[in-house]
C-alpha cells in the first residue's frame, strides 16, 4: 500500500525499513581493561563499565509527498492513523523528503515535528534530506540516516586493515555476504523479535501477536501467523512470504506492507502464499 490516501494532489507513503546503524548479530566487546585484575589478584574481577551490542532497529519510514503540511495533509494522517492505529503505536519514524524540499526552512520543519510529535509519532530522524542543515536538526532532536539499502555494521568494532588489494584497486567492491539461512524450532512469544539478516527464515511453530519476524529472503511459518512478518528486509523483490495459518498484524515484502484489516478475505485464517507482483503484494491460499 504505498499512499493509502490520497487528497488534492499530496500523498503520505509509510514503510517499513531497517536500520544500518545495527546488525542482529548481538556481538559485544570489552571498551575498557582498567578494572580487570590479573589472575594472582585474590579479589574477584569487575567488568567493564559498559558495553556496546549491535542491534536492529525497527523503523517507519514517512515520506513526505506535499510541499506544505496543511490541513488535508493532516487530515490524510490522521485518517491512516485511525485506520491503522496499532500499525503506528510505538514505532520509531523517520522523515523521508525526497520528493520535497520545502521543509528544508526550519520554521516548517518545525512545525511539522511538533505536530507530528503529538499525534504520539515517535519522529527521531531524517532521510534524502540533503539540504538541511545538521545543528538545525539536532536542535529538534533528529539526526539524519541513509536512504536505500542499509550496510550492517561490522561484527568488529575496530577499522578493517586494507589489503594489498584493496590498496591497489580502492574501487574494489567486496563479494556480498553468503547466504545464512536461520530455522528456529518453537513459537515465537509475543515482543521477541527474530532476524534472518543474509537469508531465509523458518518458524516451526506459531509467531504470537506482538513477535516480529524480519528476513533478507523468504520466510516460513509451519503454524499460525499473528504477528509481523517482512521478508526481502534489503529490497528483494522476489522474496515470499508462506504461512499455515493468515491471521497477522502485517506482512511486508521489500517495505510494501499491508496490515491485518487489509488482509484477503478469502487468504484469513488459511494456509496462505504472499508475493509481491508488479508494486502491489497479493496473497492466495495454498491448497
Amino acid at each position: 500500500m504505498r499512499a493509502p490516501v490520497h487528497d488534492n494532489g499530496s500523498s503520505i507513503r509509510a514503510e517499513r525499513l531497517r536500520s544500518s546503524a545495527a546488525t542482529q548479530s548481538r556481538s559485544s566487546f570489552e571498551v575498557s581493561d582498567q578494572n580487570v585484575r590479573t589472575r594472582h589478584d585474590p579479589a574477584p574481577a569487575e567488568g567493564a563499565a559498559f558495553q556496546v551490542r549491535g542491534r536492529f532497529l525497527t523503523a517507519l519510514a514517512l515520506r513526505i509527498g506535499t510541499d506544505r503540511a496543511d490541513g488535508p495533509f493532516y487530515a490524510q494522517l490522521d485518517e491512516q492513523l485511525q485506520q491503522t492505529p496499532q500499525f503506528f503505536l510505538g514505532a520509531p519514524v523517520v522523515l523521508d523528503f525526497v520528493n520535497t524540499a520545502s521543509f528544508a526552512d526550519l520554521a516548517a520543519l518545525r512545525e511539522l515535528v511538533e505536530n507530528l510529535r503529538a499525534r504520539e509519532l515517535r519522529v527521531f530522524g531524517v532521510q534524502n534530506a540533503p539540504g538541511m542543515d545538521p545543528a538545525a536538526l539536532q536542535s529538534l532532536g533528529l539526526i539524519v540516516l541513509n536512504s536505500g539499502k542499509e550496510v550492517p555494521l561490522p561484527r568488529d568494532a575496530m577499522p578493517a586493515q586494507t589489503t594489498g588489494a584493496q590498496a591497489a584497486d580502492p574501487q574494489r567492491v567486496d563479494a556480498p555476504p553468503p547466504v545464512v539461512n536461520k530455522v528456529i524450532r518453537s513459537p515465537i512469544r509475543s515482543g521477541q523479535l527474530i532476524v534472518a539478516e543474509h537469508g531465509d527464515l523458518t518458524i516451526i511453530g506459531s509467531v504470537a501477536s506482538g513477535a516480529e519476524l524480519v528476513a533478507a529472503g523468504n520466510i516460513h511459518v509451519y503454524g499460525a501467523l499473528r504477528g509481523r512478518a517482512m521478508a526481502g528486509c534489503h529490497g528483494n523483490t522476489d522474496a515470499h512470504i508462506f504461512c499455515q495459518t493468515l491471521d497477522a498484524e502485517l506482512v511486508a515484502i521489500a517495505g510494501l506492507y499491508q496490515t491485518n484489516e487489509g488482509l484477503e478475505d478469502a487468504a484469513r485464517q488459511r494456509c496462505a502464499h504472499i508475493y509481491l507482483k508488479q508494486e502491489k503484494l497479493f496473497m492466495e491460499v495454498v491448497g
